[in-house]
């Protein structure tokens, strides 16, 4: 009888994974043509893109949501050099150009305007922040820069929800960076999952809604968080979709 009931239950158990499974490939497959690449393009050097981060679509499909530290920082307009936002993947990438609407220093986002015609759109969650152990996942461009404009998924769950800024066991530890977060503190997402150079600015999503919950951040959180630390732990953060919410508000952008 036991045996017959451990069978039951592991046949409705693989059912369930399966499931799972498959409508996890729906939403990835959903979610990729939301995806592009940002960086620079230089049509008079080679190569003539360099891909910096990722970032992903909404609204209209004419705006496009990343890190602001993803941004090139300066141009040059000898080499004819543009902001470039990359859509599609592989040798069927395309160039589009953007405009940059707003960035945040604080929360290190940036709002981009897409030329041309809209694409697919990620739809955002709700402000409400999700509780630790919660399924996420992220798709962007790990590495993009030597591995190519080739979106990448990882999966894990929220670890932790953490303040942005931890106490310094010394004066001489607590930089400028840290004083300025120290004004305005505010909670980001820890994950299991780990994310690389070039993920910065993917849309972390629920892996069974697909709505974004947080943007990737690999390089501006950690160096304020960690600062104590001398060799970077490598845990992933994301910035919640609230502090976007917010963004959105302040520049009136409706999405």
């Amino acid at each position: 009888m036991f045996k017959k009931l451990f069978i039951i239950l592991s046949y409705v158990s693989s059912l369930f994974l399966i499931n799972v499974h498959a409508e996890f490939i729906d939403v990835v497959a959903k979610i990729k043509p939301a995806v592009v690449g940002i960086g620079i393009h230089t049509p008079t050097s080679r190569p003539q893109n360099v891909l910096r981060g990722t970032g992903f679509v909404i609204g209209n499909g004419h705006y496009v949501v990343t890190n602001a530290h993803v941004l090139p920082t300066e141009l040059d307009d000898g080499l004819l050099q543009k902001m470039a936002v990359f859509i599609g993947s592989g040798k069927n990438a395309q160039v589009r150009h953007a405009e940059i609407i707003t960035t945040s220093e604080l929360y290190d986002l940036a709002i981009l305007k897409l030329s041309g015609a809209a694409l697919p759109a990620m739809t955002l969650a709700d402000e409400q922040f999700r509780g630790d152990g919660s399924y996420i996942a992220f798709t962007g461009f790990p590495i993009g820069s030597v591995l190519g404009l080739y979106p990448v998924t990882h999966r894990g769950i929220i670890a932790s929800t953490t303040p942005t800024v931890v106490p310094a066991q010394a004066a001489g530890q607590i930089s400028l960076k840290m004083l300025k977060r120290m004004r305005n503190p505010y909670l980001v997402y820890q994950l299991d999952a780990t994310a690389y150079p070039g993920n910065s600015g993917s849309a972390m999503y629920d892996m069974k809604t697909g709505e974004v919950l947080g943007i990737i951040n690999k390089v501006f959180v950690q160096t304020t968080k960690e600062a104590v630390i001398s060799n970077p732990s490598g845990i992933t953060y994301a910035i919640p979709v609230k502090y976007l919410h917010q963004i959105l508000r302040e520049n009136n952008i409706k999405i």
